[in-house]
C-alpha cells in the first residue's frame, strides 16, 4: 500500500542519542502495520554487523549496504512503501535529490543521521534534508562530563579531545566518541 503523500521523515542529533533504536522502532511500527520496508546504509559503516543497522544497544534490522547514494534506486524493489536510509551523514550530495525523488513517489522515507560532526558543524548533507523533510526530530543524548542534555558528539584521540583539523570521518564507537553538552564540548585549535 502507497502512502497518499510521500514525505521525508528525519531523525537527527549527536552519537548516543538513540537514532537508530528511534529508526527501528518506526521500522518495525511500519512493518506492523503491514507496509513493505527497505533500508540503506553506507557501505563504509561496518561497525556491528554489515548488512545490518545496528544501535549501540544493540537493536538490529536488516539492511543494505551501498556505496553512493545513486545505489538505492538500482537496489529498490516494486513494491516497498518504506525506505529507510541510517548514517545519511556518510552519503554523497546526491542522497538529497535520491530522498526527495522517493517521497515524489509516494514513499515514506525516514532518514537517521548525525546533524553536526565532531566539530560541531554541519555535517555532510544532513542540513540539506532536513530542510527538505516534512518531519525532524532532533534526539539528545546524556553529556558524560556533567550528565545534562548532550548535543555535540566528541572525538578523542589518545583519551583527548580531536583537533579542528583531524579528519572528519572516522567510524567508530564509544572507544573513539562520547555525547558531551556545548559547555563541556571542545575542539582544540578552532
Amino acid at each position: 500500500m502507497k502512502h497518499i503523500n510521500g514525505s521525508i521523515e528525519v531523525i537527527t542529533g549527536s552519537m548516543f542519542c538513540g537514532k537508530t533504536d528511534e529508526l527501528i522502532r518506526r521500522l518495525r511500527r511500519a512493518t506492523i502495520a503491514k507496509q513493505k520496508v527497505q533500508v540503506f546504509k553506507p557501505a563504509i559503516d561496518i561497525r556491528y554487523a554489515v548488512e545490518k543497522v545496528t544501535s549501540h544497544a544493540g537493536a538490529q534490522f536488516d539492511a543494505l549496504p551501498v556505496k553512493t547514494s545513486n545505489e538505492i534506486l538500482e537496489h529498490l524493489e516494486d513494491d516497498i512503501t518504506v525506505v529507510a536510509i541510517d548514517e545519511a551523514q556518510f552519503f554523497d550530495e546526491g542522497i538529497v535529490n535520491i530522498a526527495s525523488v522517493l517521497a515524489e513517489k509516494g514513499l515514506r522515507v525516514i532518514v537517521a543521521g548525525l546533524d553536526t560532526d565532531f566539530r560541531a558543524e554541519p555535517f555532510g548533507p544532513m542540513p540539506a534534508i532536513m530542510a527538505k523533510a516534512e518531519k525532524v526530530r532532533k534526539l539528545r543524548a546524556i553529556c558524560v562530563v556533567c550528565a545534562g542534555e548532550a548535543s555535540r558528539t566528541q572525538r578523542l584521540v589518545n583519551g583527548k579531545p580531536a583537533n579542528y583539523n583531524d579528519p572528519v570521518v572516522i567510524v567508530g564507537a564509544d572507544e573513539l566518541y562520547e555525547a558531551r553538552c556545548r559547555e563541556h564540548h571542545e575542539v582544540p585549535r578552532k
